[in-house]
């Protein structure tokens, strides 16, 4: 079910959009070596090697990235300042709310129970104030940045589930960004990545 939605794409997204050279391996849904938990303590996916670092944690791998590129972040302190609240803000703020509503959306559970409509509303209030953030602008931080990539992945995954029908501006963002050029990279390859593996 997570085809197309699993977090290396923030990361294949912004290689793309940098020209950065790179390459994709894999690692096993099942049956996690000791190498996997040395770089990602959880077992999870994604982990960036740049040389000798290894990056865990998909918002933690795009300040990086963005850091190597101006096409990411821009070089200037407010601009700089600007791009990296706004990568915090749809991690800490916003995909607090939306992935729990999301495993809602994923296991089909609709039922009304105080704890759906607990994060119902939780998710509700925080799109709303996106929506009037994003009314009249492009981009978060001025021009594309990373934090425009995870924001956009983190509302792309609630349009799946029809959660932006209400909130025009916030569905205008996610599909402006993702027709660039790169996020349609990224996705047909993760998705052609997942198609080998079959």
């Amino acid at each position: 079910m997570p085809r197309g939605y699993v977090r290396d794409l923030r990361v294949r997204w912004a290689l793309e959009e940098a020209g950065l050279p790179y390459r994709v391996e894999s690692v096993p849904f099942r049956d996690r070596r000791p190498e996997h938990f040395a770089h990602q303590p959880f077992g999870q996916v994604p982990w960036l090697t740049d040389g000798d670092i290894s990056i865990f944690e998909s918002g933690a791998i795009l300040l990086h990235l963005g850091e190597l590129s101006s096409k990411l972040m821009p070089a200037e302190p407010h601009g700089r300042s600007a791009v990296k609240e706004w990568l915090f803000a749809a991690l800490a703020s916003v995909e607090a709310a939306s992935q729990p509503w999301s495993f809602f959306e994923f296991s089909g559970e609709t039922e009304k129970t105080p704890m759906r409509m607990f994060f119902d509303s939780f998710l509700e209030a925080r799109l709303k104030h996106m929506d009037t953030v994003m009314t009249g602008r492009e981009w978060l931080a001025g021009s594309f940045s990373v934090a425009d990539i995870m924001k956009a992945d983190v509302l792309r995954l609630v349009d799946r589930f029809n959660g932006l029908a209400d909130y025009a501006a916030c569905r205008a963002y996610v599909s402006r960004s993702t027709s660039r050029p790169a996020f349609i990279k990224a996705h047909a390859d993760q998705m052609a990545h997942f198609a080998a593996a079959d």
